[in-house]
């Protein structure tokens, strides 16, 4: 299978290694994997901020370049937020704003646009990627990730067969982690209480290591972490599924 990476911002300026990891997994399992490097924000920052002219206008770009066909079966992504603004939620955005075009074309692109643990699990059939990573590891299922993509529990699945890993359970697992994009600043004081109580929650498990599939998630939730003293580290669950041995 021919995929295409789609990076996001977030990946791209704070965690290219997450990118990287992606295409192993891919390339692991014997999928060819090209990156359009015309690539540029999807626009879902905009939009959760308001701003929806230049949202559609950024949309209306990305769905262009990641829309072309170039023989490619499908466009993978290592976060549930940008595929969940740019599949589930930018069609209506744009009829709303009287694109109808935009609409029919970002549906066209929806169809073969996914998260990564989704497209592992409910697209290949695979929950055995090869990977091997021996810490003791807890899941956070963001939001989007739950109530917009709905990946359910495909990185469950896959978190299962990787080889040494201990998987334990999150206590209030399906609460925010108080991020939320620009949330996170506009209502400073309500996230920071958000993000206490999760990585509270994370550091009782005795994990060694919290994982997620959405790398600006991992970012708020490492940045607390760090804040407190706790040795828990943020990872990418692209990081974990690419790792064959102990880093």
């Amino acid at each position: 299978m021919r995929v295409a990476l789609f990076i996001t911002c977030v990946a791209d300026t704070l965690f290219p290694e997450t990118g990287q990891s992606v295409v192993r997994v891919l390339e692991r399992l014997g999928h060819e994997v090209v990156f359009p490097a015309e690539q540029t924000c999807c626009g879902q920052m905009h939009v959760n901020s308001g701003y929806r002219i230049g949202a559609l206008k950024l949309a209306r770009r990305f769905v262009d370049v990641m829309g072309r066909d170039d023989g490619v079966d499908a466009v993978v992504s290592p976060s549930s937020s940008c595929v969940g603004w740019v599949r589930e939620l930018l069609p209506g955005v744009a009829r709303e704003a009287g694109q109808e075009q935009l609409a029919r074309d970002a549906e066209a692109l929806g169809g073969r646009l996914f998260e990564l643990s989704e497209f592992l699990v409910r697209r290949l059939g695979v929950e055995d990627v090869g990977a091997s990573y021996p810490r003791r590891v807890t899941l956070h299922p963001t939001c989007h990730s739950q109530r917009v993509t709905r990946v359910g529990d495909a990185p469950q699945r896959l978190l299962a067969r990787v080889r040494g890993l201990e998987l334990l359970e999150l206590p209030e697992a399906a609460e925010c982690c108080g991020f939320g994009g620009t949330f996170s600043i506009k209502n400073a004081d309500v996230s920071l209480a958000m993000l206490a109580d999760k990585c509270a929650n994370i550091v009782a498990t005795g994990a060694d290591v919290v994982t997620a599939v959405d790398p600006s998630c991992l970012l708020n939730i490492g940045g607390g972490l760090s804040r407190m003293g706790a040795s828990v580290k943020a990872v990418h669950l692209a990081d974990i599924l690419a790792a064959e041995g102990a880093s």
